[in-house]
């Protein structure tokens, strides 16, 4: 092969890497816009028992756990959560928990276990949405900041410390 053809090719190659990582990347964004309207617009049952809507929140930064009461490192972020409520609430900053767990379960644990901001019984198919938002794994605790025009700011799967949670919303507030 030639020098000109080997160049070619390379360029080719170079090009095509570009161009399918620009559609993963848009593919992924696109999917994860789409999941968080979704995640907005749903109405899902609080500890309580009462329904609350997601959209009520919207406009505010949110941080949205998502968590079982059989998994420990999701009750250990849990008291963090409460304090950074607390401290970020007149920032325009909502928490809000999303059990993956039975309706009796998380209103024990919330009798037991209060926390300063709504815990809210996860219903069929949100796991679906949980997927296109990032978690493909399925695992917990799982969260996802929403920015306050309601894209996707940060994921993550796994527990946060709190003085990281802290640090990435300072910066998000600003």
């Amino acid at each position: 092969m030639n020098r000109l053809a080997r160049y070619i090719l390379i360029a080719t190659v170079a090009i095509a890497a570009v161009a399918a990582g620009y559609l993963v990347r848009h593919s992924h964004n696109s999917s994860s816009a789409t999941a968080a309207k979704q995640l907005l617009a749903l109405t899902l049952p609080d500890s309580n028992g009462n329904t609350q809507s997601l959209g009520q929140w919207q406009g505010k930064l949110m941080v949205i756990n998502f968590w079982a009461t059989w998994c420990p490192p999701c009750r250990e972020e849990m008291p963090g959560f409460s304090r950074l409520q607390r401290k970020f609430s007149g920032s325009g900053v909502q928490f809000l928990g999303i059990g993956i767990d039975s309706a009796t379960k998380i209103r024990e644990f919330s009798i037991q276990t209060p926390v300063s901001y709504p815990l809210l019984v996860g219903t069929p198919g949100l796991m679906e949405i949980v997927s296109q938002l990032g978690n493909n794994a399925g695992g917990l605790p799982y969260t996802v900041i929403l920015g306050k025009d309601g894209a996707v700011q940060n994921t993550r799967l796994g527990a946060w410390q709190e003085s990281d949670l802290e640090f990435t919303l300072d910066g998000m507030v600003r």
